[in-house]
């Protein structure tokens, strides 16, 4: 069969599909040729990530697909409920990436205490003639250890940021939608010892009035998670992460939040109008910025790929 990873994908799922007999091709085709170029080369799986779309119409109209998968969790490039019922199979990588955005989340949670997003701007233009002022600037950081994460959307990455968060010393609450009870995270350490911990479930409002640091960890919404009104919950000087999707917090709202200091810092991996997000976010000194990068690890890409690979030879037979 072929397989066409319109997005790229790792090398090692390339030689396990490869292994059992595929043939995998990863030429990039530009999404209005993408229709031609299945139909002309008879291609049976379709392998995409955060580019590529596959609608309605593609499906539709390219009937050697057999199989459409997403190289990580959210699916909502896909109309993954009409190819279901085209009989397509839908498959993604939803545990495959994980602790790669964890440690994200993470990266900017450290780098905003601490003001390194800023310095790290401000430091090559005026470390040699302002170094004792921006020394000054920088100098009433904050330690990660002994604050409250509250964690909104508490599935897999949600869990994920858990653990780190319950390892340096956080107190850890969650709000999920979906959660009927405390999930109970567990991870392996050096020595061999597990550790397990419970993380409480709590109101949205609870956490957003009680939390020093605010993550969202939520699926494409159609209306924002984090509002106006959930800002202004939140604590006076708290900070709050955005790796999960664009447009589930409204990013007016919280340039104003950051404006009027009610928000110290904010990290924005995902932003509503990628890949060209407004310019206000990208030139506000109160933000942490990355490009769409949670899941782009090579631990993470190698997972995404043998994962991918495993479900479709388990498909294909």
């Amino acid at each position: 069969m072929k397989i066409l990873a319109n997005d790229g994908v790792s090398q090692s799922g390339i030689d396990k599909l490869t292994a059992a007999g595929h043939e995998v091709i990863t030429t990039n085709v530009a999404q209005g040729q993408l229709e031609e170029y299945i139909n002309k080369n008879e291609v049976a799986v379709l392998l995409v990530r955060s580019a590529t779309t596959a609608r309605k119409e593609l499906i539709d109209n390219c009937p050697s697909l057999k199989i459409i998968g997403r190289g990580g969790v959210g699916m909502d490039n896909i109309d993954v409920a009409y190819a279901r019922e085209k009989g397509l199979k839908v498959i993604n990588t939803p545990a495959a990436s994980s602790a790669s955005v964890a440690e994200l989340v993470f990266g900017h949670l450290y780098g905003g205490v601490r003001f390194l997003y800023d310095a790290n701007r401000n430091m090559p233009l005026e470390g040699d003639s302002n170094f004792k002022g921006l020394k000054k600037a920088y100098a009433k950081g904050s330690e990660l250890r002994g604050k409250t994460l509250g964690i909104i959307g508490i599935g897999r990455i949600g869990q994920e940021v858990a653990k780190i968060a319950a390892g340096v010393g956080m107190k850890v609450v969650a709000h999920d939608s979906f959660a009927d009870k405390a999930p109970t995270v567990s991870w392996d350490l050096f020595d061999g010892q597990t550790v397990q911990v419970e993380i409480p479930l709590v109101k949205k409002q609870e956490l957003l009035k009680t939390a020093d640091f605010v993550t969202i960890h939520v699926p494409a919404q159609k209306n924002y998670v984090i509002g106006e009104e959930e800002l202004s919950l939140m604590k006076k000087g708290a900070a709050i992460v955005n790796a999960a999707r664009g447009g589930v917090l409204d990013e007016v709202a919280l340039v104003n939040a950051l404006e009027t200091e009610h928000i110290s810092f904010a990290a924005l991996d995902v932003f509503e109008k990628e890949p060209q997000p407004e310019i206000v976010l990208l030139m506000n000194d109160k933000l942490s910025l990355s490009p769409h990068i949670g899941a782009a690890t090579n631990e993470a890409q190698d997972r995404i790929g043998t994962e991918l690979a495993d479900q479709i030879i388990e498909i294909l037979g």
